[in-house]
């Protein structure tokens, strides 16, 4: 799907992204009692944990974690069926709205509306899960599959095996490369401000997000060229 900014930009929007995704897996995992918020691999394997006595695993955490994650997904799906042709408006709109959630969910927890024990806690996961289902909705239908912004299997497996080692042409190593480094550094990130302000990590994750949406709104529209037909 023809994505309305130039290639560089775009690039730079989904790495901004993949490191909001550090950021906020930072939260859920490391305060939120060991549970991801963008990542429902994990969750399900978490659920399977909770199964065995004395694993230390709970199925209340990853339940809201999924529950809020499909209601987010359900949203960002029909928001891109009905917004697909205005690329903008539809992108822009999209990550917009997950800063602003992500942003309420920072003054929540700041105010110690939502905490980060408790049940109030598993209102804060839903919220956090529900962005990301609905990043993760939009995402799916635009970017490159090595720019998925929650998950890194597909990349490392595709930076190793398409690599000159592995017989391949070492297709564009250097975006995949920034996606684990943006995902990395947005977990260290988050994993040191926690130890001072959780609300912080959160109003971090959203003015990144912001950025995003920003660029797909403003930025400059991709350059024709005979390679590619993408079109504003």
């Amino acid at each position: 799907m023809a994505v309305p900014v130039a290639r560089r930009w775009e690039v730079g929007a989904f790495l901004a992204l993949t490191t909001a995704t550090g950021l906020i897996d930072a939260v859920s995992y490391l305060a939120l009692g060991h549970t991801f918020v963008a990542n429902m691999t994990g969750n399900v394997v978490f659920l399977g944990f909770a199964l065995a006595p004395d694993s230390g695993f709970t199925v209340t955490a990853p339940l809201f974690s999924l529950a809020g994650f499909l209601v987010g997904s359900l949203a960002g799906g029909r928001v891109g069926a009905a917004l697909e042709a205005r690329p903008r408006r539809w992108l822009g709109g999209v990550f917009g709205t997950q800063a602003v959630l992500l942003g309420v969910a920072a003054l929540l927890v700041g105010t110690d509306v939502l905490e980060r024990t408790g049940g109030t806690s598993y209102g804060l996961i839903f919220l956090l899960a529900a962005c990301f289902g609905l990043q993760n909705a939009t995402v799916r239908r635009v970017a490159p599959k090595d720019l998925t912004t929650t998950v890194l299997t597909l990349t490392l497996t595709g930076l190793a095996a398409d690599s000159i080692l592995a017989g391949g042409q070492s297709a564009k190593p250097h975006r995949r490369l920034g996606s684990v480094a943006a995902m990395f550094a947005g977990a260290a990130i988050g994993a040191l401000l926690l130890r001072e302000t959780t609300a912080g990590v959160i109003a971090l994750a959203a003015l990144v997000v912001a950025g995003a949406a920003a660029v797909f709104l403003l930025g400059p529209a991709p350059v024709a060229s005979a390679d590619t037909a993408r079109t504003d």
